[in-house]
């Protein structure tokens, strides 16, 4: 299976903002079992989003590299999907 090319990020930390190095990707919410509805985000030409689910700030970072995140924990990697 190959990799999913929208990058997919989780707050199961609780921070208040997550910078990120794209501005199109998934909010998941919390880690599964606990995520909700994984939902696209596009922030467009703006450099903010809230994610209306779990109301987390997503703030685009041009020096992140694309699919990266700080704090880089928020990064969720589908492991069941690998392991398929």
């Amino acid at each position: 299976m190959a990799d999913k090319a929208v990058p997919h990020f989780h707050n199961q930390a609780g921070v208040s903002v997550i910078a990120v190095g794209s501005k199109e990707f998934m909010c998941i919410g919390a880690l599964p079992p606990f995520d909700h509805p994984h939902v696209f985000l596009d922030m467009g030409s703006e450099t903010e989003i809230i994610c209306q689910y779990c109301s987390t700030l997503f703030r685009y970072d041009p020096k992140l590299k694309p699919g990266t995140a700080e704090p880089a924990g928020c990064v969720w990697h589908d492991e069941a999907s690998k392991a398929a």
